[in-house]
Formats: C-alpha cells, structure tokens, sequence
C-alpha cells in the first residue's frame, strides 16, 4: 500500500532529532514535504516510532554473499586478500543465474534488514562459465534486478569494465574468464539497464580498477560517458601491493594519477581508497569525488585502516558498502569504521567533531548520508523533499536503545545495539 501522509513523534533531520513531524508523498513515491513540530493529523498514517532516512549500500557484489563464512581457514603459512581472491574465483566460475538470483534476493533483504534501502551493485560477473557470452548479455545483470525488485530494494546496477589481469599486463587470466568487457560493452550495458529505468532500478558504469582498466580502457569509457550525469565507480588503492605496482608502473599512487592524469568530478566514487596520503586526500576534496569506505570487508581481508579523519575534516564526500557481505548492515559499518580508528590511535570519539557534532555516530551517519545521493545517481536522497520516499522506523525498545534520551539515540544504534532494530521498513512511499 502507498501512503501519502506519514505522521512520527520524532524524525531525524537536518543533523538533530526533531519531533512531531508530518511527511507527505506524492503520487511517485517521493517526498513532498517534511515539517516539524505538526500536530498528529487526522488523515495521517502514524508511524510506531521515530524516523531515520536509510543509507545506501554503495559497493556490494551480491554474489560473493554464497561464500560469506567458507573463507575463513588458512591453509597454507600465510592468507591474505590475494589468497582470498582466489577462492572467490572458484565461487565466480560455478555459479548460475537462477543461482545467483536465490543468493542475491536472500542478500538483499538482509541489507534492508540491515537499514539500507538501495544497492550499487559493482557487477563484473557477466559470462557463462566457459567465457562465453550468455544469448543475452545481460543474463546475470537482470537475474541481481530480478532479486532486488523481488526483495523490494533499490538497485544502482552498475556494469564494471574489466580488461586486463595486472598493470602493464594485457589480458585476463583464465580464472577470470567471466569478468571479460571493454568500453563499449559496459557502455552498452548501461544504456539497456537504464532503459528498464524504474524509481527503484538505474545504471551507472564501473572500471574494476587500474589493474583491470589500463588507460586506453578508461579513456574509451570517458569519451562514450562524456558529460552524462552517471555514477562512475572504481576500486582503488585497496592493497600496499596495488600501491606499489601503479607506482612501478606510472610514478604515481593509484588516487594521484586519478587525480593528475585522468582527473575526476563528483560523478566519481572510489571505492576503498584505504592507502591514501595527506596530498591525495586534499586532491581528492578539491576535484570532489567521493569515497567508499567498507569497513567489514577491509577487516575480513587485512586491507588496512583509511584516513577517515581526513577524509571528514576535508570534506571528501563519504559513503559505506557491503562489498564481500560479510557484514550486511551500515551500523556494524559504521561501528568498524569508529573502532578501527580507536585501535589504531589509542583514542576515543575520533569521528567526533567537538565544536560542530560532538557524536561519533552522529557525525558518521550524516557524513554517509550525505554521499548516498551522489554514489546511487540521485540528486537528492533522505528525508528531503523530492528524494525517494524511503524510511525506517527506529524500535526504541530494542536491545542497547531502551531507556537512553532521544539525544543518545543514534549513539545507542551504532556502539550499544543488537539484534532487530527497525519496527517498519519503507521504499518509494509504500511500507515492505
């Protein structure tokens, strides 16, 4: 059922919690307007608690979820993401597309579990098992939308251009066979998605990394994309070895030739950026590209710890993603994001801000908030006016959140909460 008039005793906007607050949807399923302080309407649908805007899932390859928990033994002196990626190989080769719709659907109902009501999905796994093209080309694309519009979530599909095994390396291993796609295939790809354009499915483009897209690969890209306003994704900087490997191979970090050589703009969001030094930070915030950060997966595979303060006080702008799904919900994001910092420099509240946002989860959850918009494709997202009527209804009496002010709220979810969270669920104005 669609509603046009919500009415909750509280909702987090604008950086604070305000209360009594009346949220009106139009007839597509957006925001049209959102007051505090409103009296509860006659005609209103009253929520069962409070109200906070969902995040985006910015990074997540839903197909990596069937090996959530079967990578976690070593079997030889050392493990370490490049050990890993063979494994995740093995799982890419052997599955099918009603396969990888049963996982995804699954996932996807544990992100909006997990409060996130729309996913980028980076999709690099494009071919039958054998390298060749299925008879539609999209096959496995449309069998993540298929998931996603079942489980009710937004879906940001973005194609990934995914050439070459290493730099200065031309061509795939045969391990990744199914991964095999130039400019004007993702191009392509994009276009029919975008097509299929609905409030809840849109298409962006995605370059694996610079390992897999050499120059020529991003430039063909570029000039297809040109000034179109699409998200424009790209693992980077995620391994000290990738570091070294683009330094062997160009004379400069990964982030610094982004920045130097190709140069970048809002459309873009590099996802990782774990090794980055002062100087690719300040590039990064001037040029505004954002970052996706994922905690859970850069602790599951020993990436290492990005330079979140600097990130926020330059102001790059920030977002979290699922990525390898072993963790499937933004406050355990946002929990690892605040604590690998804490371990890291011996310190408390290190996201804080004490003059503007005194909250680490606070300041954490408005700076993701902030880059939902941008990473998904959208203008506007939140409990604003003219973005997507999505919600979620805040149990107040769940476990770590009985009894703390509302004040406390937001600190209580990120470092204190277990278990369920939410009383209600809602994407484009219609509840789940």
């Amino acid at each position: 059922m669609h509603y046009k008039k919500l009415w909750t005793p509280a909702a987090w906007l604008q950086g604070r919690w305000q209360e009594s607050v009346l949220l009106e949807i139009d007839g597509a399923g957006r925001w049209q307007s959102i007051t505090a302080g409103v009296q509860q309407p006659t005609d209103a649908r009253v929520l069962a608690g409070p109200v906070l805007p969902p995040l985006v899932n910015a990074h997540s390859h839903a197909f990596q979820r069937a090996m959530a928990g079967l990578a976690e033994t070593r079997d030889s002196e050392s493990d370490d993401f490049w050990s890993w990626r063979e494994a995740m190989y093995r799982v890419a080769l052997s599955i099918s597309p009603e396969e990888l719709r049963q996982v995804a659907t699954r996932l996807y109902k544990e992100l909006l579990r997990g409060g996130y009501t729309q996913v980028c999905e980076f999709h690099y796994l494009q071919h039958q098992p054998d390298g060749q093209p299925y008879e539609d080309e999209l096959t496995m694309a449309w069998s993540l939308i298929d998931a996603a519009e079942e489980a009710g979530i937004g879906i940001t599909m973005l194609p990934v251009l995914y050439a070459h095994q290493g730099f200065g390396q031309k061509g795939l291993k045969d391990t990744q066979r199914r991964f095999k796609t130039d400019a004007a295939w993702v191009f392509e790809a994009q276009r029919r998605i975008n097509e299929h354009r609905s409030a809840t499915v849109n298409a962006g483009v995605a370059l694996h990394s610079l390992r897999a897209a050499h120059p020529e690969d991003i430039q063909a890209l570029m000039q297809r994309v040109g000034d179109q306003d699409l998200p424009i994704h790209i693992h980077v900087a995620e391994q000290t070895g990738e570091v070294r490997d683009c330094l062997a191979q160009t004379g400069m970090r990964p982030i610094e030739w982004l920045c130097k050589v190709q140069g970048l703009d809002a459309r873009w969001q590099l996802v990782h950026a774990t090794h980055a030094e002062a100087f690719e930070v300040e590039l990064l915030a001037r040029q505004g590209a954002g970052v996706v950060i994922c905690p859970t997966t850069e602790a599951n595979l020993g990436d290492g710890l990005a330079p979140l303060t600097g990130y926020l006080n330059a102001g790059v702008p920030l977002t979290v993603g699922s990525d390898s799904e072993v963790g499937r919900e933004w406050r355990e994001e946002l929990r690892w994001l605040e604590y690998g910092q804490r371990l890291l420099l011996r310190q408390r509240n290190v996201a804080s801000s004490p003059k503007s946002q005194p909250s680490s989860a606070a300041r954490l959850f408005d700076a993701m908030l902030a880059g939902s918009g941008r990473a998904a494709g959208f203008d506007r997202w939140g409990l604003v006016p003219g973005a997507r009527a999505d919600w979620l209804v805040l149990d107040t009496q769940a476990e770590g959140l009985e009894g703390l002010p509302m004040s406390r709220w937001l600190d209580g979810l990120v470092f204190a909460s277990a278990g369920p969270l939410w009383r209600e669920i809602g994407v484009g104005g219609k509840k789940l």
